[in-house]
Formats: structure tokens, C-alpha cells, sequence
């Protein structure tokens, strides 16, 4: 008699739209900031949740070129970035001012990263809103290099997530030579991050705090997303303006009372 061949069900892992990316990513970005609270984490903890949360900011700068892709008008989109990226620095200001006398400080402004590259991005595609912007291709090329060596100095993570924009936008449709480029800026972060120390023990921890290289955790995410906005909602529309800064100073305030 013949053995019939048995026929196991397919499993397929569920792609995910934007939103549910976003919101995962903004509750693994809390982790990278719990050492605000001084005492709260040992230098082990602080760089193990560092390292898992390498792929949080890239993500958000992903999901930033998407926004420029999609949006009907990319200045009012950069603009957006840019008032959010000024109440931020204003937020922070209040609480460095407040906190002062105890040693506590919020530097992070995320936005101010996302509206400089969505900038670099306006620049390079030669629209503004739209419109033709004009000036030649080699005048555009030189102001986003400007642009990006400013990036670099005066906005968080701007080494990162400046190259990893550019390379996101040109190369769209282009997955494989994307993430070849990919590669080839992680091993660039690396090799000007490490520096050996007397053990390896110390070595690790030093990376675990210089792991900026560590980006290439974002690639699983993309290839889970969908491709798809998800909900259209106010909420879905401005959860992370809010939840970015707020989750901030919140710690920040829990940082105030226990110091």
C-alpha cells in the first residue's frame, strides 16, 4: 500500500504595517534611556540594553524617508520635523535649567536628526513642496554634503542616521546594493569606534557603549514591514511626536526626585 506523503501547513510570520513597528520601537527605545536614573542600571545593564536598541533610531529615519516619499508636500513635512525638533530643544532647556543644581541633563533631539536628513532629502530630490527648486545637480550634491559634515557635529546620532537616510532614499527600489551600502557604513562605525582594551571583558563593555555600528539589527524590521501605513488616525499620526519627548522628560523627572 503507498505511503501517502504528508503535507505540513506553511508557516508564514505575519508582516507588520508601520504603526505596529513604530510602536514596538518606541517601547524598546524606553530601555535605552532608563540610565538617566542615576543608580537604576549597572554599566552591564545600561550596555546590553544600548546594543538591542541600536535598531530603534534607524528605524525611525526609515520610517522618516518613507514619510518624504509618501507625503503630498515635503516642506510642510521638513517643517513639521523642524518645530517639533524646536520644542523639543526648548523641553529640554526648561528641564536642564530646573535640574542644574543636581547634575541632570536631556540633550536628545531625535527631530532635530530626522528634519536635518528630510532636509538633505528636499535638497537632493530638487523639490521643495512639489516644486522644482532649481540649481544643478553638482550645486544640490555639494549643499547636502554640507549639510550632512553640519549633521554630523550638531545633531544626535547625525553620523548614523544621516548616510543611512541618503542611502535608504537613492536606493528605494534597490534592496540588495542597499544593504550592501548598509554593510559597508556599519564597518566603517566600527572600525573608528573600537579600541582594544587590557581585557576582553572591558573591550566588549567599551562596544557596548560604541555600537552605533550595530544599526544592521534594523534589517529583520524591514523585512517585516508590510509596506503599509496602518491606522489613519490622529493618534497613529502623532504617537511618536509625543511619546518620544514625554517619555524623556518623564524619566527625567523620576531622575529629579531620586537623585
Amino acid at each position: 500500500m503507498p505511503i501517502r506523503p504528508i503535507h505540513l501547513p506553511a508557516f508564514r510570520i505575519r508582516r507588520l504595517n508601520a504603526f505596529e513597528i513604530k510602536f514596538f520601537m518606541a517601547l524598546l527605545m524606553v530601555l535605552d534611556h532608563l540610565d538617566h536614573i542615576p543608580g537604576l542600571l549597572s554599566a552591564t545593564q545600561a550596555g546590553i540594553f544600548h546594543v538591542i536598541t541600536r535598531c530603534v533610531a534607524v528605524w525611525f529615519a526609515y520610517a522618516a524617508v518613507e514619510g518624504f516619499w509618501h507625503t503630498r508636500n515635503s516642506l510642510l513635512y521638513n517643517l513639521r520635523l523642524f518645530l517639533w525638533a524646536i520644542g523639543m530643544a526648548l523641553g529640554n532647556l526648561l528641564y536642564n535649567f530646573l535640574a542644574a543644581d543636581k547634575g541632570l541633563a536631556i540633550h536628545n533631539n531625535i527631530f532635530l536628526t530626522l528634519a536635518v536628513g528630510v532636509l538633505a532629502l528636499n535638497i537632493l530630490s530638487g523639490e521643495y513642496g512639489g516644486k522644482p527648486s532649481g540649481g544643478g545637480k553638482l550645486l544640490r550634491i555639494a549643499g547636502v554634503t554640507v549639510l550632512v559634515a553640519l549633521g554630523f557635529i550638531f545633531t544626535e546620532g547625525g553620523i548614523v542616521l544621516l548616510p543611512f537616510m541618503l542611502i535608504t532614499y537613492t536606493f528605494r527600489t534597490r534592496h540588495s546594493t542597499r544593504n550592501l551600502l548598509y554593510l559597508a557604513l556599519s564597518i566603517f562605525l566600527f572600525a573608528i569606534s573600537y579600541q582594544p582594551y587590557p581585557t576582553a571583558g572591558e573591550t566588549l563593555q567599551m562596544l557596548a557603549f560604541n555600537s552605533d555600528f550595530l544599526f544592521l539589527t534594523v534589517l529583520p524590521f524591514l523585512s517585516l514591514y508590510n509596506g503599509k501605513r496602518g491606522p489613519k488616525t490622529s493618534f497613529t499620526k502623532y504617537f511618536f511626536y509625543l511619546f518620544y519627548p514625554l517619555h524623556l522628560w518623564i524619566i527625567g523627572a523620576i531622575a529629579l526626585m531620586t537623585a
